[in-house]
Protein backbone atom coordinates (compact mmCIF):
# COMPACT_ATOMS: atom_id res chain seq x y z
CA UNK A 1 0.00 0.00 0.00
CA UNK A 2 1.44 3.13 -1.12
CA UNK A 3 0.09 6.26 1.45
CA UNK A 4 0.80 8.68 -1.43
CA UNK A 5 -1.05 6.84 -4.46
CA UNK A 6 -4.41 8.26 -4.82
CA UNK A 7 -6.92 5.75 -5.34
CA UNK A 8 -9.99 6.12 -7.18
CA UNK A 9 -13.19 3.92 -8.30
CA UNK A 10 -14.81 4.42 -11.70
CA UNK A 11 -17.89 2.62 -12.33
CA UNK A 12 -19.84 1.85 -15.25
CA UNK A 13 -16.29 2.20 -17.26
CA UNK A 14 -16.14 -0.95 -20.00
CA UNK A 15 -17.00 1.92 -22.55
CA UNK A 16 -18.59 5.84 -23.11
CA UNK A 17 -18.47 8.05 -20.36
CA UNK A 18 -16.79 5.73 -17.79
CA UNK A 19 -14.24 4.43 -20.20
CA UNK A 20 -13.32 8.33 -21.04
CA UNK A 21 -13.29 9.19 -16.89
CA UNK A 22 -11.11 6.23 -16.09
CA UNK A 23 -8.23 6.97 -18.89
CA UNK A 24 -8.01 10.58 -17.79
CA UNK A 25 -7.78 10.13 -14.02
CA UNK A 26 -5.45 7.30 -14.97
CA UNK A 27 -3.19 9.99 -16.39
CA UNK A 28 -2.45 11.66 -13.62
CA UNK A 29 -1.17 8.26 -12.02
CA UNK A 30 -4.07 7.37 -10.32
CA UNK A 31 -4.55 3.84 -9.72
CA UNK A 32 -8.22 3.21 -10.86
CA UNK A 33 -10.51 0.15 -10.09
CA UNK A 34 -12.48 0.11 -13.08
CA UNK A 35 -16.44 -1.66 -12.69
CA UNK A 36 -18.49 -2.79 -15.20
CA UNK A 37 -20.35 -6.24 -16.17
CA UNK A 38 -18.57 -6.57 -19.69
CA UNK A 39 -15.60 -8.58 -19.60
CA UNK A 40 -15.03 -10.22 -23.13
CA UNK A 41 -15.67 -8.41 -26.55
CA UNK A 42 -19.07 -9.98 -27.66
CA UNK A 43 -20.76 -10.16 -24.11
CA UNK A 44 -22.35 -6.20 -25.39
CA UNK A 45 -23.97 -5.08 -28.20
CA UNK A 46 -21.27 -2.09 -28.20
CA UNK A 47 -17.24 -2.24 -27.69
CA UNK A 48 -15.41 -2.54 -25.02
CA UNK A 49 -14.73 -4.53 -21.43
CA UNK A 50 -13.63 -3.51 -18.25
CA UNK A 51 -10.30 -5.14 -18.90
CA UNK A 52 -9.78 -3.35 -22.13
CA UNK A 53 -10.07 0.48 -19.66
CA UNK A 54 -7.99 -1.36 -17.45
CA UNK A 55 -5.13 -1.45 -20.28
CA UNK A 56 -5.81 2.30 -21.30
CA UNK A 57 -5.58 3.15 -17.88
CA UNK A 58 -2.02 1.93 -17.34
CA UNK A 59 -1.66 2.81 -20.90
CA UNK A 60 -2.22 6.50 -19.80
CA UNK A 61 0.20 6.51 -16.84
CA UNK A 62 -1.45 5.29 -14.19
CA UNK A 63 -2.94 1.66 -13.03
CA UNK A 64 -5.79 0.33 -14.33
CA UNK A 65 -7.68 -2.60 -11.69
CA UNK A 66 -10.40 -4.13 -13.64
CA UNK A 67 -13.40 -5.65 -11.22
CA UNK A 68 -16.48 -7.27 -12.69
CA UNK A 69 -19.36 -6.15 -10.87
CA UNK A 70 -23.22 -5.83 -11.17
CA UNK A 71 -24.60 -2.81 -9.32
CA UNK A 72 -27.87 -4.15 -8.91
CA UNK A 73 -26.19 -6.75 -6.49
CA UNK A 74 -25.34 -5.24 -3.28
CA UNK A 75 -23.38 -7.53 -2.29
CA UNK A 76 -21.17 -7.33 -5.14
CA UNK A 77 -20.93 -3.89 -4.92
CA UNK A 78 -19.60 -4.33 -0.86
CA UNK A 79 -16.89 -6.98 -2.03
CA UNK A 80 -15.29 -4.15 -4.41
CA UNK A 81 -15.31 -2.01 -1.69
CA UNK A 82 -13.39 -4.75 0.58
CA UNK A 83 -11.12 -5.23 -2.39
CA UNK A 84 -10.34 -1.55 -2.68
CA UNK A 85 -9.80 -1.86 1.24
CA UNK A 86 -7.77 -4.81 0.92
CA UNK A 87 -5.31 -3.81 -1.59
CA UNK A 88 -6.09 -0.05 -0.80
CA UNK A 89 -6.30 0.60 2.53
CA UNK A 90 -8.32 4.06 0.98
CA UNK A 91 -9.86 5.61 -1.17
CA UNK A 92 -9.60 9.05 -2.62
CA UNK A 93 -12.28 9.29 -5.37
CA UNK A 94 -15.35 7.32 -6.30
CA UNK A 95 -16.91 8.38 -9.54
CA UNK A 96 -20.91 7.44 -9.93
CA UNK A 97 -21.01 6.66 -13.12
CA UNK A 98 -22.86 3.30 -13.49
CA UNK A 99 -26.36 3.16 -15.29
CA UNK A 100 -28.45 1.39 -17.38
CA UNK A 101 -29.46 3.11 -20.35
CA UNK A 102 -31.76 1.11 -22.86
CA UNK A 103 -31.90 2.23 -26.47
CA UNK A 104 -36.03 2.13 -25.71
CA UNK A 105 -35.91 5.29 -23.51
CA UNK A 106 -34.76 7.39 -26.05
CA UNK A 107 -37.80 6.46 -28.28
CA UNK A 108 -39.95 9.84 -29.20
CA UNK A 109 -43.00 8.58 -27.60
CA UNK A 110 -44.86 8.96 -24.39
CA UNK A 111 -43.67 7.19 -21.39
CA UNK A 112 -46.58 4.21 -21.47
CA UNK A 113 -45.98 3.24 -24.90
CA UNK A 114 -42.37 2.66 -23.92
CA UNK A 115 -40.96 -0.48 -21.60
CA UNK A 116 -41.50 -0.33 -18.32
CA UNK A 117 -38.08 -1.87 -17.73
CA UNK A 118 -36.52 1.67 -18.95
CA UNK A 119 -37.50 2.75 -15.43
CA UNK A 120 -34.25 0.49 -14.83
CA UNK A 121 -32.43 3.78 -14.25
CA UNK A 122 -33.51 3.78 -10.73
CA UNK A 123 -31.68 0.66 -9.47
CA UNK A 124 -28.46 0.61 -11.70
CA UNK A 125 -28.22 4.57 -12.01
CA UNK A 126 -29.84 5.94 -9.08
CA UNK A 127 -29.82 3.63 -6.07
CA UNK A 128 -26.40 1.68 -7.67
CA UNK A 129 -24.68 4.94 -6.78
CA UNK A 130 -26.11 5.68 -3.20
CA UNK A 131 -25.51 2.22 -2.43
CA UNK A 132 -21.62 2.45 -3.61
CA UNK A 133 -21.25 5.73 -1.98
CA UNK A 134 -22.71 3.91 1.43
CA UNK A 135 -19.40 1.08 1.07
CA UNK A 136 -16.80 4.08 0.14
CA UNK A 137 -18.02 6.33 2.82
CA UNK A 138 -16.39 4.39 5.64
CA UNK A 139 -12.69 4.41 3.55
CA UNK A 140 -12.68 7.91 2.94
CA UNK A 141 -14.04 9.55 6.60
CA UNK A 142 -11.48 8.40 8.38
CA UNK A 143 -8.47 10.41 6.45
CA UNK A 144 -10.76 13.43 6.43
CA UNK A 145 -10.59 13.98 2.43
CA UNK A 146 -12.22 12.34 -0.54
CA UNK A 147 -14.19 13.48 -3.48
CA UNK A 148 -17.16 11.82 -4.73
CA UNK A 149 -18.65 12.51 -8.06
CA UNK A 150 -22.02 11.46 -9.66
CA UNK A 151 -22.21 11.73 -13.70
CA UNK A 152 -25.17 13.88 -14.65
CA UNK A 153 -26.31 16.01 -17.55
CA UNK A 154 -28.68 18.74 -18.24
CA UNK A 155 -32.25 16.29 -18.19
CA UNK A 156 -32.06 16.91 -14.55
CA UNK A 157 -33.75 20.39 -15.68
CA UNK A 158 -36.01 20.10 -18.30
CA UNK A 159 -37.31 17.42 -20.59
CA UNK A 160 -35.01 14.54 -22.51
CA UNK A 161 -36.39 11.15 -23.15
CA UNK A 162 -39.13 11.44 -20.69
CA UNK A 163 -39.33 10.96 -17.23
CA UNK A 164 -37.16 7.70 -16.79
CA UNK A 165 -34.00 9.63 -18.17
CA UNK A 166 -35.50 12.97 -16.43
CA UNK A 167 -35.72 11.69 -12.83
CA UNK A 168 -32.90 9.57 -12.70
CA UNK A 169 -30.29 13.07 -13.58
CA UNK A 170 -32.61 15.10 -11.23
CA UNK A 171 -31.74 12.02 -8.25
CA UNK A 172 -28.25 12.28 -9.24
CA UNK A 173 -27.94 16.04 -8.61
CA UNK A 174 -29.84 15.96 -5.26
CA UNK A 175 -27.71 12.82 -3.92
CA UNK A 176 -24.73 14.87 -4.02
CA UNK A 177 -26.36 17.40 -2.87
CA UNK A 178 -27.67 15.90 0.27
CA UNK A 179 -24.58 13.71 0.43
CA UNK A 180 -22.45 16.65 1.05
CA UNK A 181 -24.17 17.95 4.11
CA UNK A 182 -23.76 14.61 6.18
CA UNK A 183 -20.00 14.63 4.79
CA UNK A 184 -19.24 18.68 5.38
CA UNK A 185 -18.01 17.59 8.77
CA UNK A 186 -15.46 15.50 7.18
CA UNK A 187 -13.93 17.15 4.81
CA UNK A 188 -15.00 14.78 1.77
CA UNK A 189 -16.87 16.74 -1.10
CA UNK A 190 -19.68 15.50 -2.77
CA UNK A 191 -20.79 17.27 -6.48
CA UNK A 192 -22.70 15.78 -9.46
CA UNK A 193 -20.90 17.22 -12.96
CA UNK A 194 -23.48 18.17 -16.02
CA UNK A 195 -21.25 16.34 -19.22
CA UNK A 196 -21.91 17.64 -22.30
CA UNK A 197 -22.56 16.09 -25.32
CA UNK A 198 -20.52 13.18 -25.57
CA UNK A 199 -18.02 12.08 -28.59
CA UNK A 200 -18.42 8.54 -27.93
CA UNK A 201 -19.02 5.73 -30.34
CA UNK A 202 -22.96 5.90 -29.56
CA UNK A 203 -22.52 9.44 -31.59
CA UNK A 204 -20.33 8.79 -33.77
CA UNK A 205 -22.46 5.99 -34.94
CA UNK A 206 -25.18 8.57 -34.69
CA UNK A 207 -23.68 10.92 -37.13
CA UNK A 208 -22.35 8.57 -39.37
CA UNK A 209 -25.56 6.79 -40.01
CA UNK A 210 -27.35 10.62 -40.61
CA UNK A 211 -24.87 13.23 -41.11
CA UNK A 212 -27.14 15.90 -41.94
CA UNK A 213 -28.93 15.41 -39.08
CA UNK A 214 -26.32 14.96 -36.39
CA UNK A 215 -23.35 16.16 -38.33
CA UNK A 216 -23.20 19.64 -36.13
CA UNK A 217 -23.60 17.78 -32.50
CA UNK A 218 -19.30 16.91 -33.27
CA UNK A 219 -18.79 20.90 -33.24
CA UNK A 220 -20.32 20.91 -29.83
CA UNK A 221 -19.46 17.74 -28.20
CA UNK A 222 -17.11 17.13 -25.69
CA UNK A 223 -14.87 14.26 -24.73
CA UNK A 224 -15.67 11.85 -22.30
CA UNK A 225 -12.12 12.57 -21.16
CA UNK A 226 -12.81 16.28 -20.37
CA UNK A 227 -14.61 15.17 -17.24
CA UNK A 228 -12.02 12.97 -15.97
CA UNK A 229 -9.63 15.76 -16.03
CA UNK A 230 -11.87 17.70 -14.35
CA UNK A 231 -12.77 15.41 -11.67
CA UNK A 232 -8.57 15.51 -11.11
CA UNK A 233 -8.83 19.23 -10.89
CA UNK A 234 -11.33 18.83 -8.18
CA UNK A 235 -9.44 16.79 -6.19
CA UNK A 236 -6.32 18.77 -6.24
CA UNK A 237 -8.32 22.02 -5.38
CA UNK A 238 -8.01 22.97 -1.45
CA UNK A 239 -11.29 24.93 -2.04
CA UNK A 240 -12.93 21.90 -3.07
CA UNK A 241 -14.97 21.80 0.13
CA UNK A 242 -16.41 25.13 -0.79
CA UNK A 243 -18.10 23.29 -4.17
CA UNK A 244 -19.34 20.36 -1.89
CA UNK A 245 -23.31 19.87 -2.68
CA UNK A 246 -23.11 21.90 -6.07
CA UNK A 247 -24.41 20.87 -9.23
CA UNK A 248 -21.51 22.14 -12.04
CA UNK A 249 -21.69 22.34 -15.68
CA UNK A 250 -18.26 20.69 -16.76
CA UNK A 251 -17.95 23.17 -19.53
CA UNK A 252 -18.10 25.88 -17.08
CA UNK A 253 -15.88 24.42 -14.53
CA UNK A 254 -13.32 23.82 -17.75
CA UNK A 255 -13.18 27.26 -17.74
CA UNK A 256 -12.97 27.96 -13.96
CA UNK A 257 -10.08 25.88 -14.02
CA UNK A 258 -8.31 26.63 -17.23
CA UNK A 259 -8.69 23.19 -18.97
CA UNK A 260 -8.90 22.41 -22.58
CA UNK A 261 -10.49 19.23 -24.05
CA UNK A 262 -8.94 17.80 -26.75
CA UNK A 263 -7.22 19.76 -29.31
CA UNK A 264 -7.46 22.89 -27.46
CA UNK A 265 -11.03 23.03 -27.73
CA UNK A 266 -13.45 25.04 -25.29
CA UNK A 267 -16.80 22.97 -25.39
CA UNK A 268 -20.00 25.06 -24.78
CA UNK A 269 -21.94 25.28 -21.63
CA UNK A 270 -25.42 24.36 -21.76
CA UNK A 271 -26.16 27.40 -20.19
CA UNK A 272 -24.73 29.17 -22.99
CA UNK A 273 -26.67 27.23 -25.42
CA UNK A 274 -29.84 26.87 -24.28
CA UNK A 275 -30.17 29.18 -20.97
CA UNK A 276 -30.48 25.92 -18.82
CA UNK A 277 -28.76 25.87 -15.51
CA UNK A 278 -28.48 23.26 -12.76
CA UNK A 279 -31.51 23.88 -10.28
CA UNK A 280 -29.87 25.41 -6.62
CA UNK A 281 -30.45 23.90 -3.66
CA UNK A 282 -32.22 26.01 -0.39
CA UNK A 283 -29.66 26.24 3.11
CA UNK A 284 -32.04 25.31 5.09
CA UNK A 285 -31.40 21.47 6.89
CA UNK A 286 -33.78 19.72 8.61
CA UNK A 287 -32.12 16.79 11.22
Amino acid sequence: MAADKTVAVVTGASRGAGLGIARAVGSHGCTVYVTGRTEAPGQSAMGGTIHETAEAVTRAGGEGIAVRVDHSDDKQTEALFDRVRSEQGKLDILVNNATIIRDELMARKPFWDKPIDIIDTLDVGLRSSYVATVYAAPLMVPQRRGLVVFTSAPGAAHYVFGPAYGVHKAGMDKMAADMAVDFADFDVAAVSIWMGILRTERLESMVAAAPDKFGGLLDIAETPELTGHLIWALFRDDNVMKKSGQTLIGAELADDYGITDAGGRRPPSYRELHGIHPIPQYARVLR
